[in-house]
C-alpha cells in the first residue's frame, strides 16, 4: 500500500502563488508517476497535472497550463505543485495521487483545501 500526505493549502488572494507538496510512503517502489486532481464544490474531480518518474514527462489540465508547474523527486517520493497567478476558480480541494504499472490512479491523499479570494 501507498500512503500520500499533502501539505501547503491555504487561503490566498487572486494573483497570488501557492505551493502544494505531497509525500508518499509505504510501497513507493510500485509508483510509476504522481499527480494532482482537484474538486470544487458541486463539480466533478478534475485532472490538474501529472509527472512520470521514467523520463520526467509532465502533463497539465487545460485550465492550469502556463500557470501551474509540477515537479517531483523520485528518490524522495515527493511531488510539488507550484501554482502561480491563482484565480478564484482555482478554489478546490486538491488531491495528491499516484499510479503504478497499471497506469490507474490507485492511490489518493486526503486532500488539501485551496481557497482563492477575489
Amino acid at each position: 500500500q501507498v500512503r500520500l500526505v499533502e501539505s501547503g493549502g491555504g487561503l490566498v488572494q487572486a494573483g497570488d502563488s501557492l505551493r502544494l507538496s505531497c509525500v508518499a510512503s509505504g510501497d513507493t517502489f510500485s509508483i510509476d508517476g504522481m499527480g494532482w486532481f482537484r474538486q470544487a464544490p458541486g463539480k466533478l474531480r478534475e485532472f490538474v497535472a501529472s509527472i512520470q518518474w521514467s523520463g520526467g514527462g509532465t502533463s497539465y489540465g487545460d485550465s492550469v497550463k502556463g500557470r501551474f508547474t509540477i515537479s517531483g523527486d523520485n528518490d524522495e517520493n515527493t511531488v510539488t505543485l507550484q501554482m502561480n497567478s491563482l484565480k478564484p476558480e482555482d478554489t478546490a480541494v486538491y488531491y495528491c495521487t499516484a499510479y503504478g504499472a497499471r497506469r490507474i490512479w490507485d492511490y489518493w491523499g486526503q486532500g488539501t483545501q485551496v481557497t482563492v479570494s477575489s
